[in-house]
């Protein structure tokens, strides 16, 4: 160490010994009027697995157990959110910031959908801009009294999951996968970059995991054998819930009637939920 040194690592070229690294911090606060008690985040290694039908059940069940629960799209070029819950207003704003859009429950959303004039528009932006907007719903947006917060996040590992990974406080992740094998190769790069990053990885689902046929009420699958196992022995995962295809959720999305679905599937996952300590 220099005789002159003003501890200013940064800015300074010497290697000595005692140099101290410095760390970038890209934390971003919530809004000042807004109150989120626990923030779980809704990953997928890649897209059509189901990770926005997941998210979004999963604010219906917290919100069933007597929880007000939220949930921020952050999948802006794929926002699909609004749909399911049949939102067709639009989200609105005072001088203060923005306000969710309520369900018919009352879960609050927040998505690019409910800020574009028509919902077939195209976001057509770069990365850095994308990643912005997710910042902006977690900064501008006023959140009162959340006790859930879902974020619904693109599938990959791109701009947008390390923009939420890096700024936003998450308690946790859950992994959202389907049987095949290839998709078990692509979800292990999820989980790699949540190890890296340091974010608590709650546990894995499986959707599309077997059929249940009516009439003879025996389970089949589909999609050929399930890895999820594999997978969560490899990375020591709990297997957090095994979602059936069945026809009766995918009705209920595309009519906008998500908060009737009915299934105790994720029942399980909220009580893990229910025992996570609060910020």
């Amino acid at each position: 160490m220099s005789e002159n040194c003003d501890q200013s690592c940064s800015s300074c070229s010497e290697d000595c010994t005692e140099r101290k690294e410095q760390k970038n911090d890209f934390s971003e606060n919530l809004h000042e009027m807004s109150s989120v008690k626990k923030v779980i985040g809704v990953v997928s290694g890649k897209g059509g697995v189901g990770k926005s039908l997941v998210t979004s059940m999963l604010a219906v069940t917290m919100n069933r157990s007597g929880y007000h629960s939220a949930i921020l799209d952050a999948d802006i070029t794929g926002p699909s959110i609004p749909k399911s819950f049949g939102i067709k207003e639009k989200a609105k704003g005072s001088e203060f910031g923005m306000y969710p859009v309520k369900t018919k429950t009352g879960i609050d959303i927040m998505s690019i959908n409910l800020l574009l004039e028509n919902d077939t528009d195209p976001v057509v932006w770069r990365g850095p801009i994308i990643a912005g907007t997710v910042k902006q719903f977690w900064t501008d947006v006023i959140w009162s009294d959340v006790d859930y917060m879902f974020i619904d996040m693109p599938p990959g590992t791109g701009d947008v999951p390390l923009t939420v990974f890096q700024s936003i406080a998450i308690d946790g992740i859950i992994v959202v996968t389907s049987p095949q094998e290839l998709v078990s190769m692509i979800v292990s790069k999820a989980v790699k970059m949540a190890e890296m990053m340091n974010i608590p990885i709650i546990g894995l689902v499986e959707n599309m995991s077997y059929f249940k046929c009516p009439d003879n009420n025996k389970d089949y699958q589909i999609f050929g054998e399930s890895h999820i196992e594999e997978i969560a022995d490899k990375h020591n995962l709990k297997v957090l819930a095994k979602l059936p295809i069945d026809p009766k959720i995918s009705a209920a999305c595309d009519k906008g009637l998500i908060e009737l679905f009915d299934g105790n599937w994720l029942d399980s996952v909220a009580k893990i939920l229910e025992k996570m300590e609060e910020k």
